[in-house]
């Protein structure tokens, strides 16, 4: 259809997906889906668990359950839609359920950059002023973190998704893409994208950046604590338990800033695509193994659960 400069003309685009070899596209089919599986399995076991087990009923483990709700809804923003495009010949996606992509992946995305900053707090409490860690990490307040983060990562999502599928679009409407991403998309555009990407950009560096540098901060202040404890196992036990949280924020920054602050220059369209299936798809299924595989807390509460069931 036809239209101005305040609305596209493009209805729909289409993804080119992760490779468009077929032979290719059957074989990633079931290990898409069985990573999917495993994503959803882990995720939602491990909600389960908290809310079933009254010993990880603790601001943490509250903090971790959502976590992997976050990692839920953004895995299933993204992979049912890829593995269905996996068995087709045209990969089209109208500009609506485009732009609902992208939100909800957007919404996510910045959510979890939050929330990894409240959690970095939580630590901080936890080892910096041990015996006023319950009054200071109360019910009230995390639960009130947790709206904070869900509301700033919707603002964000909704002034980007707003923001790009706002710019026309005349064609051509092919995505080198498996998902709706915002860079590709917008260099699509017939209309000068230079205002909306300069907003994008600083809503990006105040959410994004803004929760890593509380993040460091945070680490800045856990460090000094450390520093002041006595005993070798003392600080051995401190550290311990940022060990699982300071992986997922390596992991979920790194990938992040290799797809989104590299030079187009740099890295090929292929490139950009592997890199973008660890960061939506494999980290997702990679968190609640990181909290789990080496937490006793985690391991007891499943075992006494499962005797709870068994008896």
């Amino acid at each position: 259809m036809e239209g101005d400069g305040n609305h596209t003309s493009v209805a729909m685009f289409v993804l080119l997906g992760l490779s468009d070899d077929k032979e290719l596209q059957l074989i990633l089919f079931p290990v898409f889906l069985g990573i999917y599986l495993v994503t959803l399995t882990w995720n939602l076991g491990l909600i389960i668990l908290i809310r079933l087990d009254f010993h990880l009923q603790t601001p943490m483990y509250f903090f971790l359950s959502f976590l992997s709700f976050i990692d839920v809804c953004y895995s299933s923003s993204i992979v049912p839609r890829m593995l269905a495009d996996f068995l087709k010949d045209e990969k089209t996606i109208s500009l609506m359920a485009c732009a609902t992509q992208y939100f909800v992946v957007a919404w996510m995305a910045m959510a979890e950059c939050c929330l990894l900053a409240s959690m970095a707090y939580d630590r901080y409490v936890a080892i910096g002023r041990p015996l006023q860690y319950s009054a200071i990490m109360a019910p009230g307040l995390c639960q009130r973190m947790v709206a904070g983060v869900c509301g700033s990562g919707f603002l964000s999502s909704l002034v980007q998704t707003s923001l790009c599928f706002h710019l026309y679009y005349c064609g051509p409407n092919i995505i080198r893409h498996f998902f709706c991403d915002i860079p590709q998309i917008m260099t699509l555009s017939c209309s000068d994208p230079f205002i909306s990407q300069l907003i994008l950009f600083l809503a990006a560096v105040f959410v994004g950046f803004g929760s890593f540098l509380l993040i460091l901060l945070s680490y800045g202040f856990i460090a000094a604590s450390i520093l002041k404890i006595s005993s070798l196992q003392g600080c051995a036990k401190a550290l311990n338990t940022c060990t699982s949280h300071l992986a997922t924020v390596t992991l979920f920054y790194g990938t992040a800033l290799s797809v989104y602050t590299h030079h187009s220059s740099s890295h090929t369209t292929e490139q950009d695509k592997v890199l973008s299936v660890f960061y939506v798809i494999l980290i997702p299924m990679l968190n609640p193994l990181i909290y789990s595989l080496r937490n006793k807390e985690i391991k007891e509460a499943l075992r006494r659960v499962i005797k709870k069931v068994a008896s």
